[in-house]
């Protein structure tokens, strides 16, 4: 059976490229744009996401703007922030010189309680002498709605001898007043706005609350208190003078905020930068735990590794989409892995300078708990949220098929060790008992392999076997993939499908990309360092499992950004990606993570032993056939998905009540 190809449609030649990376094995996939895109060829929703809170819309009346956001906007901002506006403008009466500023704060105070379908314009000489400086700038002058006749009338009929004259105008900055404002009433609402904007930053969704005080603080309470008016949407009274409208807000929330970037950033990765520096502070600076507990470091150290990993992930997608094939499998082979190796490599290290043995139990169930967590939570939360919007999606089983393969070699090798052990070692009990029917009773029985010739005759040799031939099965994937049978992926750019004919901007140059991919990195070791330094007391829980704390949290934790990608694709109708990004993370988990583990314990002997318990090994055994079950018809749906995902709970359950590891 002949399948379509799959036309890709890009803006540019970087962004095809990065679409094509994205279907090619072994390769990052990302969703986010590596470009910038024409601000005018976005979709409406995008450009109210990033417009400015001073343009004035039409809209039906004051009942359009009572909804959820808006109301819950007074409980969480607005009756403190206005009541901040109240106590500073009181504050400004009691000076006297400052009155007109404390009529300000008092005008304020009521808007800012309820600022949706009102507007603060700026009227008065500041505006006048500015359009008369820079004639092209943009103001206007409104009349009141009765003194513009039908017909024009004669000259003599446009005077109006009842139009008030503005006093005298006094320099801003020539006012005593002025700088009795500054000192007394906008400091404390510098710090009152600044709280504000950084809240409703942080929440994300209320962003223009965050531009509400911004303009606030920036624009409004600076401007001379004659020259600031406030008006609904049926009120346009402003005595003959020119207008500009200088802030107007409708909603105080929006839901599609969450696609807000920052120079091609996430919001949310932007705003979770900072936890990596806190991490660090307190981590390294407060050696003594005085500020902080070993819990509270523990906890920002393994969530700072998620920025850090969409940071890796954007280098990654970036560099590729500008560099030819070679460079990108490079940069994809090298950085791809290199936020769990680096975690692996210090827990192996701080294990074996601490004599702590515990760590090599929980590195090995991360591993374990990252590939679980891709075979099976990955697809299936992904088939459960894209097969709740399109129905039923459709995979190229093909491609699927070559996947699946793969999978099955990096897992029956990453286990063949264990497997091997368990058929030709020596079962050794720690005690054993002659119960009164004859039979023994035998506890703590594992294989002894340390103290027989069987490790490093037999298991040893085998263990670096298999780390030389999984690479190479991986080196072979490929080159199948991507060379000799990229056909199988039906994927091409259609001949006009680039259609971006400006120049192209990219967000990060393969210079900057490289830069970040580097500096990432440093700081993805050094929170991996404090990570398993302040572990010991989780693992010191008595109600749980350390095996639990290994496949959730350790091994979960990285790969956030990545099952943010996945639920993209699949919600866009494009399944394939999100299997293909959870299937991509667990071969390279056995087929590249595990070898130079292996290759590191070899050059500096930490003591990790390629030998996994039993409950790891059948739980991604059967994880692997049902996965490759499931995927067999090239169709996926929410019943598909919540199977997937009803499974991985289950191996969670077993892993929540099974024993910590023998001499942890």
């Amino acid at each position: 059976m002949i399948q379509n190809k799959r036309t890709i449609k890009a803006e540019n030649e970087v962004e095809a490229n990065k679409l094509v990376n994205n279907y090619r094995f072994g390769f990052r996939k990302w969703k986010s744009h590596v470009t910038k895109r024409p601000f005018e060829r976005r979709s409406d929703v995008v450009k109210e996401l990033y417009s400015e809170l001073n343009v004035v819309k039409p809209h039906s009346g004051p009942g359009q703007f009572i909804t959820f956001g808006n109301i819950v906007y007074v409980f969480l901002f607005g009756w403190w922030v206005s009541l901040a506006h109240l106590l500073v403008g009181t504050l400004m009466f009691m000076t006297i010189i400052g009155i007109p500023y404390g009529k300000l704060c008092w005008t304020l105070c009521g808007y800012l309680l309820w600022p949706f379908g009102s507007t603060v314009h700026e009227i008065g000489k500041t505006l006048r002498r500015c359009c008369e400086q820079a004639p092209d700038c943009e103001c206007r002058v409104d009349l009141d709605e009765d003194s513009s006749p039908v017909l024009l009338p004669s000259p003599t009929e446009i005077a109006d001898p009842e139009r008030p004259e503005r006093p005298p105008y006094t320099p801003y900055w020539h006012r005593p007043s002025t700088y009795v404002w500054l000192l007394l009433g906008y400091l404390p609402l510098v710090i009152v706005h600044s709280l504000a904007c950084f809240l409703s930053w942080i929440l994300v969704f209320t962003i223009p609350v965050a531009k509400l005080n911004a303009q606030t603080l920036s624009v409004i309470l600076l401007l001379p208190p004659e020259d600031v008016s406030i008006s609904s949407s049926s009120q346009r009274q402003h005595h003959g003078y020119e207008t500009r409208a200088r802030l107007c807000c409708y909603y105080a929330a929006n839901w599609y905020y969450y696609k807000y970037t920052v120079d091609g950033i996430n919001v949310f990765a932007v705003n979770l930068l900072p936890l990596v520096i806190v991490a660090l502070v307190i981590g390294y600076v407060d050696r003594g735990n005085q500020w902080a507990s070993s819990d509270v470091k523990f906890a920002t150290a393994i969530g700072s590794i998620i920025p850090l990993s969409y940071y890796i992930g954007m280098g990654i997608a970036s560099i590729s989409a500008q560099s030819n094939f070679a460079v990108g499998a490079v940069v994809n082979a090298t950085f791809g892995s290199i936020t769990e190796l680096t975690f692996y490599i210090t827990a192996l290290l701080r294990g074996h300078r601490t004599n702590n043995p515990c760590l090599q139990e929980v590195v090995k169930a991360a591993l374990t708990g990252t590939l679980l967590g891709c075979i099976l939570f990955i697809p299936g939360i992904c088939m459960i949220i894209g097969g709740l919007k399109h129905s039923e999606q459709r995979f190229n089983s093909r491609s699927a098929g070559v996947s699946s393969a793969l999978l099955f070699i990096s897992v029956g090798g990453a286990f063949a060790p264990t497997l091997f052990s368990k058929a030709y070692g020596n079962l050794v009990c720690d005690s054993c008992t002659n119960s009164s029917s004859g039979l023994f009773v035998c506890h703590n029985c594992h294989y002894d392999l340390k103290n027989s010739t069987l490790f490093h005759s037999h298991v040893e040799p085998l263990v670096y076997t298999v780390s030389a031939l999984l690479p190479l099965a991986y080196i072979i994937g490929l080159i199948f993939t991507l060379k000799t049978h990229s056909h199988i992926y039906n994927i091409h750019v259609g001949d006009g499908q680039v259609t971006d004919h400006h120049e192209t901007v990219v967000h990060w140059s393969r210079w900057r990309s490289l830069v970040i991919l580097i500096v990432a990195t440093v700081l993805t070791s050094a929170c991996a360092d404090l990570t398993s330094e302040h572990i010991q007391p989780i693992l010191s829980q008595p109600n749980v499992s350390q095996y639990f704390i290994g496949v959730t949290v350790l091994a979960m934790v990285p790969e956030i950004p990545e099952i943010v990608n996945g639920i993209q694709f699949a919600l866009q109708n494009n399944i394939s990606l999100s299997l293909e990004v959870g299937r991509c993370i667990a071969v390279q988990v056995c087929m590249l993570q595990i070898p130079i583990l292996v290759v590191f314990n070899a050059c500096y002997d930490v003591g990790f032993e390629l030998l996994f318990s039993d409950l790891h090994l059948w739980a991604s055994i059967c994880s692997v056939i049902l996965v490759n079950y499931i995927f067999m018809d090239g169709k996926s749906d929410y019943f598909q998905g919540t199977a997937l995902v009803i499974v991985y709970l289950i191996l969670l359950a077993l892993y929540f009540f099974a024993p910590s590891p023998a001499g942890c």
